[in-house]
């Protein structure tokens, strides 16, 4: 629809230099991020609905940079939701995109990247999915990465648990394990741990659980500490790359034949036709074994471990001994 001024608009939300390009080395116009969010707006709102937003913006000719506190120009009928972030120390005010109109405003707000909280708003005392978020050593490594996400599915298996994997639209893959409401976020991060772990015994040549970078050895980064009031890009969303990848789902039985770059703005919607692969591999919420979490509680916090590690060598650097 165009208005009287001339530009277009969708929802009541006026659409803006859409013939621009969306950002440096994108091959790609805001119009291109406008109607594929559009397009994929009935599998994208479901995964975004009620869970406190983070976006990725991008300004013209500036850095990319991340949005949490809406601005004072939002619209009033964007729905926000206060929390107290503990880093800034303050209330923060997230939106909660519901609709398309929301998320068209986002989209003409250049907001390329969703990335929702693993909590819904309602109830931010427990996360809806377990996540293991594996990291290879480079972007040329997705093989490894995929070699380690079969680790972590037979690592769930064995503990009578399934998940749904999706690519990250970077240079690894998400593995996402939908649970019921009944662990709190400790018990929750107690088992992603020991999945974890376990993973890394099944394949320990591709998989690693150290947080520390230079301790990797050029394994899979196994990273279970997506947690609590964390956040993970949305299946469906856009990046902030070249080409501009998107999370896109993958079924377990075709990872072995996907990369990345098979997924784009240009190309995700030709591939989805009228179906939601999210929604069709996500298996039901599940009960945490009991078990599995106080397998999980014996296992250090990884981010706690490097940074008591950390001081510890700091404090031999100076010469200090240790407690």
């Amino acid at each position: 629809m165009n208005t009287a001024s001339g530009a277009e608009s969708r929802e009541g939300v006026p659409l803006t230099n859409l013939d621009q390009p969306l950002f440096d080395g994108a091959d790609a116009t805001k119009r291109d991020l406008v109607d594929y969010l559009d397009a994929v707006r009935d599998r994208i709102i479901p995964v975004l609905e009620d869970r406190p937003l983070s976006v990725i913006r991008v300004h013209r000719g500036q850095e990319a940079f991340m949005q949490k506190n809406v601005p004072k120009y939002t619209p009033d009928w964007v729905r926000t939701v206060q929390w107290w972030a503990e880093s800034s120390k303050r209330d923060v005010s997230y939106a909660l995109c519901n609709d398309r109109r929301t998320l068209l405003w986002f989209a003409n707000q250049r907001a390329i990247e969703y990335h929702p909280a693993l909590v819904r708003a309602d109830q931010p005392d427990r996360i809806t999915h377990l996540v293991l978020d594996l990291d290879p050593p480079d972007t040329h490594a997705f093989a490894m990465a995929v070699r380690a996400a079969h680790a972590v599915r037979q690592a769930l298996a064995d503990v009578g648990l399934t998940g749904a994997v999706k690519t990250s639209g970077a240079k690894g893959l998400h593995v996402f394990v939908p649970i019921d409401d009944q662990a709190p976020i400790e018990d929750s991060a107690a088992a992603t741990r020991a999945i974890a772990v376990r993973a890394e015994r099944l394949d320990p040549d591709i998989a690693t659980t150290a947080f520390v970078k230079s301790e990797r050895d050029g394994k899979v980064f196994v990273d279970s500490t997506r947690v609590g009031g964390a956040t993970v890009i949305a299946a469906y969303s856009p990046r902030v790359r070249p080409g501009v990848p998107v999370s896109f789902p993958v079924a377990w039985e075709d990872l072995d034949d996907v990369t990345p770059a098979d997924f784009t703005v240009h190309t995700a919607l030709r591939q989805l036709h009228d179906r939601d692969p999210w929604l069709e591999h996500m298996p039901d919420p599940q009960p945490l074994p009991p078990a599995l979490i106080d397998e999980g509680r014996a296992i250090p916090v990884a981010r706690v471990q490097a940074m008591h590690e950390g001081k510890r060598r700091a404090r031999a650097a100076r010469g200090v001994a240790g407690d």
